[in-house]
């Protein structure tokens, strides 16, 4: 695991392009805290960067930049590739060389052997940027998943790259805001990709890679992730066996590590049945992170605990109280990279599991979205009655007084963006344009103006896992949970999000897939020999601390003087008097922070 930079250009020399991207890497010194490195090739004017978080082959032989035994090609990589042992073995057979025992390498071989058809064979999480020095080309490669980051600008014959958005700032390249990143935030709560806040820095597409052609400055991005086109899996007993072993298998290979590992333990059903999983793997060497609080509403360490009697290792519980979150909140904003209403969480257990030692945990991310664990898995249905009137009733939604009513005013738009904002959106189109003031058609076009896609599942279950998928784990979860744990140099591995097992999960039939009575049955089921009864016969709470109570007390949060305009100091208004969730305010507060 580790932070990358690079860049191309025509119009920079050897030097100017080493101190550059030293630079950026300086800027993600916080990812990668063991080791730095920097290659150039003059002949095509590149250099890549790489700063290192040694967790397999901790030696200096896991040094990155890394090329090849014949130094065709050089790698500067981001991530775990889980299955690098088998592809090694396999890679070994056809005469391949190795100097080191690092995944790292392994890519390097695998693509000397299969071209571009290698990355389809990772199973990991990753991004990377890969130079083929006989072809003349570099390769910008992510994760079928998204999970690791990987941000790019081009123009004038030069390509930028970089794990974090900071890294661009750092040295010049797109330091003009992306005028539409507040009117995204305030909908999403977060900055969907591909965009950012800077004007033509994008996100490359997981399960794609960016060509980059030396001898012609040009490029084109391509998928590599095919549809595999199984049938559905229809037997409830075959379904439940092979998620059994799919899942066993996920967390087992992601327990691969030459540096301490451990296991974030929320209490819910997600992260127990990952640490009971990972404790039959690990035992005494597995550590446990959880944290708790005062206020007992959001307090679950008696869940933890009939967790924490069930397994070996050591096991580690952090009190977070109002005054820490005071401390730490203008880490927590400066950390960020990008603006987002998620992530303090993550934070604060991320910054607990740096200072216990640990290099690498697992985390429960994943599960909700894949087995129906979130509220919109029963509510899409109601978006399929409402979709059959006409979209021009639903400007009256307006004049409601109730936020949750006026919300319906989305659906006035045909797209699919609308109907996910109705369900997880922040503020509606009209309170935007007005806290921004811009004009409404700006606001809309900004939102809408993209093409909608079509055929997401018909308003049923399997279009609600688009959305939580695609939407709001790919742009809020998977990025918050990087950028927030690697400030801390902590790597997070996803097992449910393994591309394996997701699959599995992809291919078993909606109706044994998802149950309306009990979110993510069919796991529980599958796992009700080791999963204690407590741990899911209990409402859902989720990963969630005291934020509606902390913020209201914390002095600039709640200080209606520092908003401008009506909607936002009535905002404020309604969230003192406990009448507006804490996000939306969050969301204001980094606005105005930015004015």
């Amino acid at each position: 695991m580790c932070r990358i930079a690079g860049m191309v250009s025509i119009s920079l020399t050897p030097n100017e392009l080493t101190e550059k991207v030293g630079k950026m890497c300086d800027a993600l010194k916080h990812g990668g805290p063991d080791d730095e490195g920097i290659f150039v090739d003059e002949k095509v004017k590149l250099a890549l960067g790489n700063r290192r978080l040694s967790i397999i082959d901790l030696s200096k032989n896991g040094h990155q930049p890394m090329a090849d035994m014949s130094q065709q090609v050089y790698i500067t990589f981001n991530g775990e590739v889980y299955n690098y042992s088998e592809l090694r073995d396999e890679l070994l057979k056809t005469g391949a060389q190795f100097h080191s025992e690092t995944d790292t390498e392994v890519i390097l071989n695998a693509y000397l052997y299969w071209g571009t058809l290698a990355f389809s064979k990772l199973r990991g999480m990753f991004a990377f940027a890969l130079y083929d020095k006989t072809k003349a080309i570099t390769f910008l490669v992510r994760d079928t998943t998204g999970i690791k980051p990987l941000y790019y600008h081009t123009g004038a014959g030069q390509l930028t790259f970089a794990s974090e958005v900071k890294a661009f700032e750092a040295v010049g390249v797109a330091n003009e805001p992306d005028e539409s990143w507040k009117v995204r935030f305030l909908a999403f709560g977060h900055i969907p990709e591909p965009y950012t806040t800077l004007k033509n820095v994008y996100s490359l597409q997981k399960g794609h890679y960016l060509s980059w052609h030396h001898h012609t400055n040009s490029y084109n991005i391509t998928p590599y992730k095919i549809a595999d086109g199984l049938p559905y899996i229809t037997d409830g007993g075959l379904a439940r066996e092979y998620l059994q072993n799919a899942l066993k298998t996920a967390v087992n290979r992601q327990l691969i590590a030459d540096a301490p590992i451990g296991v974030f333990l929320s209490g819910g059903v997600d992260s127990s049945l990952i640490t009971l999983l990972a404790n039959v793997r690990k035992e005494q060497q597995l550590k446990t992170v959880s944290i708790y609080f005062n206020e007992k509403t959001y307090d679950e360490r008696a869940y933890q605990d009939i967790v924490l009697k069930q397994i070996s290792g050591e096991k580690f519980a952090h009190l977070v109280r109002q005054e820490d979150f005071e401390v730490y909140f203008p880490h927590i904003i400066s950390d960020m990279d990008m603006p987002t209403t998620d992530g303090i969480n993550t934070w604060f257990i991320s910054k607990y599991a740096h200072d216990v030692g640990l290099k690498a945990v697992l985390s429960g991310v994943g599960a909700d979205e894949l087995f129906g664990g979130y509220p919109s898995f029963n509510r899409i249905k109601y978006l399929r009655y409402l979709r059959k009137f006409p979209s021009s009733l639903f400007k009256l939604a307006n004049y409601f007084a109730a936020d949750r009513y006026r919300k319906i005013s989305f659906l006035t738009h045909d797209h699919h963006l609308a109907d996910y904002l109705l369900l997880r959106g922040l503020f509606l189109p009209t309170d935007i344009a007005e806290i921004l003031s811009i004009d409404i058609k700006q606001v809309d076009e900004i939102l809408f103006g993209e093409n909608s896609i079509s055929n997401l599942g018909g308003y049923k279950e399997e279009h609600a896992a688009w959305f939580e998928t695609n939407l709001y784990m790919q742009n809020q979860l998977l990025r918050d949970t990087d950028v927030m744990s690697m400030s801390h140099g902590l790597e997070v591995r996803v097992p449910f999000l393994d591309e394996d097992f997701q699959q599995l999960a992809q291919r078993i039939a909606p109706a044994i897939r998802f149950d309306k009575n009990q979110p993510k049955k069919i796991l529980i089921d599958s796992f009700k020999d080791i999963l204690p009864n407590a741990t899911w016969n209990r409402p859902k709470m989720g990963f969630t601390f005291p934020l509606q109570e902390w913020m209201s007390r914390h002095a600039d949060i709640s200080n209606e003087k520092l908003y401008k305009g009506r909607v936002a100091r009535n905002t404020i208004k309604q969230f003192k008097k406990g009448q507006m969730h804490w996000s939306k305010v969050f969301a204001l507060y980094q606005i105005q922070m930015h004015d």
